[in-house]
Parts: C-alpha cells; structure tokens; sequence
C-alpha cells in the first residue's frame, strides 16, 4: 500500500497549490491513501466546511490537525460531525471530535492516528500513553497504521517514532512547516520522518509573507500576518508499506513544485 503524507497546507494558496498538482502527483506516485494536515487551510488558523470539501475534491482522504483547528468555531463543529477530519487524540476527555480513524483501503484495514505534542507547546494529555491506549484497543487485523505526530520539538518528534517503532507503520511529523531531510525506516520497520513539511508559498516564511514576519522581528510587536502568493510547493512524502505485516518498505521525501499566478493564489 502506498501512503502519500502531505503537510500543513496554508490557506488559500496552499489549498489552490493542492488543487493544480495533488491530482497528477498522486496519479504519478500511485498513491492508495492521501492524508493531510489541515489545522492552516482556512485563513490561515482553523478549517470551514467549504475548505475542507475543496481539500476532499482535490484527492485528499484522511485529514489531520493540530492546535489550531480550535481557532474557527464552524470547524470545532465539524470534528463531531465528519469522520474525515481529525483532532489529535490526547486531548483531555469531552473535547469534540476523534483522534483517530479506521478504514478499509483496498481490502486492507488502516488506522489513522492524530498526536499532538507538548515540548513548547500547550500541555495536554501524554501523547505517548495516548497512542499505548489507542493501539491496545485496535482490532488485531489492523497492521496498517499511520500516525501524525503534530509537534514542535524535533527531539519529542524523534522519541515518539523510536517508542512506536515497530508498533505502527508510520510516524511523520507535520507543524513546523519546515521539510526536514531525515525520512529512513527505522530498525524496527516503522518510517519516519521528523516534518514533512507544509502545502503553501516558497516565496514566504512558513507560508506568511516574509515582510510581516521580519518585521516583526525586528521591531517585536504584533503583526498580523497574510498569507503570501505565488509559485507554491506541494511538500510531504510516500510510504510503501507492507499489508501483511504493517511494516514500512521504503519512504521518499516528496516536492512537488506548482506555478500559481499572483491573482489565482
């Protein structure tokens, strides 16, 4: 089975971006499941249902997401109501939505396991515990299972793969926005790759127009920050994994480059 991660995709630009490449690169991976990362899709924070279906017509499956899909109250409403989008699943009890997903993918059944860090980030429940939990209670016919390590910390990213190798079929890590060029099987059969990076604008920080963001370092004070336009990149990468026994065969980094006019993104 062949998985196609792709990475936080940033408002408008990165959801144009998805919308003029995701159909021919995923055609030209012969990918079997695309999962993405949602949590940036609309104006930046958060989701709204018309985001998230032009995200689904694009070709994406499974979307995942982090602590920003709390920051628009129409998509809070969507994690209850839409199994397609996840939250991540160590959230404290009686949050809305789910952290996790099971489907059957060309005869094959397949988890989808949403996490969320704590290293510099807002302290919620251990995501380790929290994945101990999740896979003790998935039915033992589930082999496939692919996890979304939403994280800041490199070094927690690193740690949760090692502590899940062999345990899952894939950890990646999504947030930074920042492709890392770390993707390698680990000993046990799991791939892994620290941050696979973001769908959005080359020409930016993070996908924000870089003036706003200089400016605010330079001058430390609040700026609003816009997303910025133009030639894109689609940023994620593919796992070939093996049905019978839910091991990795191999991970490939993926860049997809995409032109956008200034008007269209």
């Amino acid at each position: 089975m062949r998985v196609l991660f792709l990475g936080d995709i940033i408002a408008k630009t990165g959801r144009r971006a998805l919308q003029a490449g995701l159909p021919r690169l995923r055609g030209r991976l012969g990918a079997d499941l695309c999962i993405a990362n949602v949590e940036n899709a609309a104006g930046i924070f958060g989701v709204t249902e018309r985001v998230v279906n032009d995200i689904v017509a694009a070709g994406v499956d499974i979307m995942t997401s982090g602590n920003h899909v709390w920051d628009k109250r129409e998509g809070v409403a969507l994690l209850d109501r839409r199994t397609d989008i996840l939250r991540p699943a160590n959230y404290p009890p009686g949050v809305a939505g789910r952290g996790f997903v099971l489907r059957e993918i060309a005869l094959t059944p397949v988890a989808v396991m949403n996490l969320q860090g704590r290293t510099f980030m807002h302290a919620i429940d251990c995501p380790f515990r929290t994945a101990d939990a999740l896979l003790a209670e998935f039915p033992a016919a589930v082999r496939v299972i692919l996890v979304d390590f939403h994280a800041e910390a490199t070094s927690e990213k690193q740690a949760l793969g090692l502590y899940l190798d062999g345990r899952v079929s894939a950890v990646v890590g999504t947030h930074t926005h920042v492709q890392t060029a770390d993707e390698r099987i680990l000993p046990r059969g799991t791939a892994f790759m620290t941050d696979i990076g973001m769908v959005g604008p080359v020409d930016s920080i993070i996908g924000v127009r870089k003036e706003q963001v200089i400016d605010r370092f330079i001058k430390g004070i609040p700026v609003r920050f816009e997303v910025a336009s133009g030639r894109s990149h689609i940023d994620g990468c593919l796992v070939d994994v093996d049905e019978a026994t839910g091991r990795a065969r191999s991970v490939e980094r993926v860049r997809e480059r995409v032109e956008l006019d200034e008007e269209d993104a």
